[in-house]
């Protein structure tokens, strides 16, 4: 048997159905970094990424155990796809858990719009923006995908891209300047609207 490194996403699925605990660990390894990316991208935060990340491996685990994972060719598109419906039901947990009544208040405090927190179809525009982002670094040079993702991925200074990276901080700041301007360019050349209200 060849080594389980050069298997494919749907070889190492059936392995691991199998029994083959090795499998999914070599799954794991191949994408954990890209599904972290993606929901930390929409949540902004570590401890819910965390959570959230844990609990889309457990499910698909347990889909795959079942015998409920249908193969498609595109096992990371799956994952996320479950990071996704995760995020949405945090979202939609997190709101129910901050409603209140007003029955006994003179006037409806709760129906004034500055004051309403965001539902569940911002938090979806505001994926499906990030979503279009996270493709459009794609597209940038290395050295520009590098420092957006120590950026906005890691959470670091400029201070620290430039040290991790072996530069001055103002090349690190000139190389996201770039990459932002790429970016804008890349985005109105493919008519994608990138803005949040």
């Amino acid at each position: 048997m060849k080594n389980e490194l050069f298997l494919t996403d749907e070889e190492l699925v059936k392995l691991y159905a199998d029994g083959n605990n090795n499998a999914f660990e070599t799954l794991l390894n191949r994408y954990k970094s890209r599904v972290y990316s993606y929901i930390y991208f929409i949540v902004r935060n570590k401890d819910i990424c965390e959570d959230v990340f844990q609990e889309t491996f457990i499910k698909a685990i347990t889909t795959i155990k079942q015998g409920r994972y249908v193969e498609s060719g595109k096992f990371l598109g799956w994952i996320n796809r479950i990071a996704h419906n995760l995020i949405i039901d945090y979202f939609r947990r997190a709101q129910n858990e901050n409603t209140s009544s007003s029955d006994n208040a003179d006037f409806d405090v709760f129906n004034t719009t500055h004051l309403s927190d965001k539902n569940i179809e911002d938090y979806m525009v505001r994926e499906q923006v990030m979503c279009d982002v996270a493709r459009l670094v794609d597209f940038l040079p290395n050295t520009q995908q590098e420092v957006i993702r120590m950026r906005y991925y890691e959470d670091l200074s400029f201070k620290e891209i430039a040290e991790k990276t072996g530069v001055s901080i103002n090349t690190a700041l000139g190389r996201m300047r770039y990459a932002v301007l790429n970016m804008r360019r890349i985005a109105e050349e493919n008519n994608m609207q990138l803005e949040l209200n």
